[in-house]
């Protein structure tokens, strides 16, 4: 745990991505397995199960100290974290510290930790939080305060940690970032089985978990200026669920981008799906879709997230799969063949598919940027949020790189609203009004129709928190009301109509695009001018 601990202080302590990296490395090539595979599993955000609340462990810690609740909640306000206020504090909080030899890493999380679930009692479970905290130095309770909460999270990235791993061990990243996706299990061979070599005849397995998504990067208008427009083309950016659907002799899966397999989400998709021949994997999105074009969002969302998807679900939530690219063909990996080679294969693989559950992508040329911009234009009528521009000679690549795949999408939707509610951030700006609620007018009334948090600067921010303090109305726990005196414009991806807020509609990714500080409250906008808004699909 002191290993691990230190290295997490050292990538806390700077904000030099080369020094992350080199501590990183430095870690893995020193450390035993055992340990070392729990670090990559705790690096990756794999664990989010929550054993514990920070409620209980706040709980724990106000019996232990006998402080007054006000005095912990205003230190809270200050740290932002439960778990490192907790640690903190502990410094001065008399109780018996255990003298006791250093514990593995990996004991922790196999041994030590797991006895949570067996407790019979709060009295128990109290007495076994103490007893962790008083054997463990500050910052150790503040990494093991995480850990049980689920909420680990530490400042770099999955690829930098691939980065520092493919160094510590002479390694290719891509292969390394194939072999991690999905979930794993933290144990010694796995961790022998991820750093064996790439040629390596050993029996290592082959990755059973989704290959690293390609990403495109915002488009920007200078960029094909000089290309040749012919070696590109344009799709749709479908607002859906980016997935690989993977076909192999031994399972049928659906992983999403966020590394989840969420097969069991969409249970309608098996049949079709193990008609196409063993030993292929498709990119594309999942919708919902109705008629000729697909559903909002909100349709979508009614399907993530359930252990058992029934057929009212299905049914009134139909799914259907938008195919990208052909990542797999008869079981061998063809990402760096050019596009138009895997778009081939692909066109062929569905000439047969049931178009009622896949398609293929709409793959459209353009012969001038004013041309693509018309196109672009147009993407809101198709229910799409904008374009994909692909080079028709581009690899399927790991992560974001630039140059070859890139998103133009749609500019945002937008409405100048009232700020009427304010409530403290977390962590570095919890002592901050960050998090805002917006209101438009129905009426003389003021609805809330939005919250929003980020689109401002650091100065707006300032200015901004001061002024909250002075034109607080009323306190509602950690949220203030404020006068109605400030518009934004807020801008949005999509508009829906929804029975579970006041306004009878949600946006999607909010933000804020501007303070108004030119336009009187009076002349915001209406919740009549949203409702406008709203599409023939939502």
């Amino acid at each position: 745990m002191k290993r691990f601990t230190h290295l997490f202080q050292q990538i806390d302590a700077t904000t030099s991505t080369n020094e992350k990296v080199k501590a990183l490395q430095q870690y893995f090539q020193t450390e035993e397995p055992a340990n070392a595979v729990w670090a990559l599993y705790l690096l990756l955000s794999k664990t989010r199960k929550r054993l514990i609340t920070s409620r209980v462990l706040r709980d724990v810690f106000l019996q232990l100290s006998d402080m007054p609740e006000w005095l912990f909640e205003d230190c809270y306000a200050q740290v932002g974290d439960t778990a490192e206020a907790i640690a903190l504090l502990l410094r001065d909080t008399p109780f018996e510290a255990k003298t006791a030899s250093p514990v593995p890493l990996h004991v922790w999380m196999e041994a030590i930790i797991p006895t949570v679930k067996t407790v019979d009692s709060d009295d128990a479970l109290r007495d076994l939080i103490v007893s962790w905290w008083s054997s463990l130095a500050e910052f150790e309770v503040f990494v093991l305060n995480k850990v049980l909460t689920g909420a680990f999270r530490v400042g770099v990235s999955e690829k930098l940690v691939i980065k520092a791993l493919a160094a510590a061990f002479n390694l290719s990243e891509a292969v390394l970032a194939h072999r991690l996706m999905g979930d794993f299990p933290p144990t010694v061979s796995f961790y022998d089985s991820l750093i064996a070599g790439e040629d390596a005849a050993d029996g290592t397995p082959a990755p059973t978990g989704p290959y690293p998504f390609f990403l495109a990067s915002s488009f920007e208008d200078t960029r094909l200026q000089d290309a040749e427009l012919a070696a590109w083309q344009a799709e749709w950016k479908w607002d859906g669920i980016r997935a690989q659907i993977m076909r192999r002799p031994d399972r049928f899966a659906i992983w999403s981008r966020g590394e989840d397999l969420i097969t069991p989400q969409f249970p309608e998709f098996a049949a079709p799906f193990q008609q196409l021949p063993e030993g292929v994997v498709l990119d594309g999105e999942i919708l919902c879709w109705a008629g000729d074009r697909p559903q909002n969002f909100s349709y979508l969302q009614k399907r993530l997230g359930r252990k058992r998807v029934t057929q009212k679900i299905i049914d009134e939530n139909p799914a259907h799969f938008i195919a990208y690219d052909l990542l797999e063909e008869d079981g061998q990996d063809i990402r760096s063949h050019p596009l138009h080679d895997r778009r081939d294969r692909l066109t062929n693989l569905l000439a047969n598919a049931d178009p009622t559950w896949i398609s293929l992508s709409q793959a459209m040329p353009f012969d001038s940027l004013e041309a693509l911009k018309q196109l672009r234009d147009q993407a809101r009528e198709h229910g799409a949020e904008g374009l994909m521009l692909k080079a028709i000679d581009s690899p399927y690549l790991v992560g974001r790189k630039r140059g070859y795949w890139w998103k133009y999408k749609v500019e945002p939707m937008s409405l100048d609203a009232v700020l009427i509610y304010a409530q403290a951030g977390s962590g570095k700006r919890a002592n901050l009004f960050t998090d805002y609620t917006f209101a438009l007018w129905q009426g003389d009334e003021l609805k809330p129709f939005a919250k929003a948090y980020s689109g401002l600067d650091n100065k707006e921010i300032d200015e901004l928190d001061k002024w909250i303090r002075r034109h607080t109305v009323e306190k509602f726990g950690p949220v203030r009301s404020v006068e109605p005196l400030y518009v934004f414009e807020i801008g949005f991806e999509g508009i829906a109509a929804s029975n579970r807020h006041k306004s009878g509609i949600s946006v999607r990714f909010p933000r804020i695009l501007r303070w108004r500080k030119d336009k009187p409250v009076k002349e915001a906008d209406t919740l009549q001018a949203a409702l406008e808004l709203l599409s023939p699909s939502s």
